[in-house]
């Protein structure tokens, strides 16, 4: 993995000369943060040696250089997933990646079905844990210059981007919850006990992704902020045939409460 790292990176040196301070992975619906990016220079995944290539709809497949509030940044448009047959280790090497380019925090988008009974459709829930159901990227070969093979995951979620973002949402009133997200490996969605065996662990959402990548951020000691948009609920009495329709549609209507909070996280780096 080392030589297909280095193999991507100097591609990417050869088309632009670029050091990110943050990461930030869009996910489905939420494209539309890249609209914020200032001077942006876009390269397409598939031109992009080792980058899986996206294949669901709303995964526009496309790495974006740039400025958010004068901060440099590099942006996944469009993000991989272990249910379109990838490996988790495939899923989650843009990460390396852009930590091997220089950033130092990840911001990290999804849209996510709600378990949590107080939840409605279209909040926002800024992560603060999360209960892996997906194969762990780590297995395997371990890199030493990866980080620790056994890192430890008790404080995953960075506490003063949270108390942060949490101040921005209450300043520009904008609702927020703060949960535990549950990663499944998809791509079904959950059958109505599945949910609440989701709600009976600790979970208050549920995805098929980001939980990969925030394992390998948090190994390779980035700075880790995760919000999602509660596009359905898993909530007995309320649970509804739900398309990808219907998720890309609600994500796309709570997509500037997240984007103006992720914008003024990114400033005050």
């Amino acid at each position: 993995m080392l030589e297909q790292i280095k193999e991507t990176i100097s591609y990417i040196k050869s088309k632009i000369d670029f050091t990110p301070e943050a990461g930030i992975i869009l996910g489905t619906g939420l494209g539309g943060m890249v609209r914020e990016i200032n001077g942006n220079f876009i390269l397409d995944y598939e031109d992009i040696p080792n980058f899986p290539v996206s294949t669901v709809e709303g995964h526009h497949g496309k790495l974006i250089f740039g400025t958010i509030n004068g901060k440099k940044v590099i942006a996944m448009q469009g993000r991989f997933h272990y249910y379109e047959g990838y490996t988790t280790q495939q899923v989650t090497f843009p990460v390396r990646v852009m930590k091997y380019l220089g950033i130092g925090h990840l911001f990290v988008s999804n849209a996510s079905g709600g378990v949590n009974p107080d939840y409605a459709i279209g909040d926002l829930m800024i992560l603060d844990d999360h209960i892996n159901l997906i194969p762990n990227p780590l297995i395997g070969k371990h890199h030493p210059e990866f980080g620790a093979r056994f890192p430890d995951m008790s404080d995953t979620y960075d506490k003063k981007l949270i108390l942060k973002a949490l101040e921005i949402a209450r300043k520009e009133r904008i609702s927020v919850q703060l949960g535990c997200y549950v990663g499944t490996t998809g791509p079904t969605l959950e059958t109505p006990k599945e949910y609440e065996y989701f709600r009976i662990i600790g979970g208050d959402a549920v995805g098929m992704s980001t939980v990969p990548e925030i394992i390998v951020a948090h190994q390779m000691g980035i700075t880790c902020f995760a919000i999602s948009i509660i596009t359905d609920l898993g909530v007995p009495g309320k649970i509804v045939n739900v398309t990808l329709d219907d998720v890309q549609k609600v994500a796309s209507e709570a997509e500037p409460k997240m984007t103006l909070i992720m914008k003024e996280l990114i400033a005050g780096l």
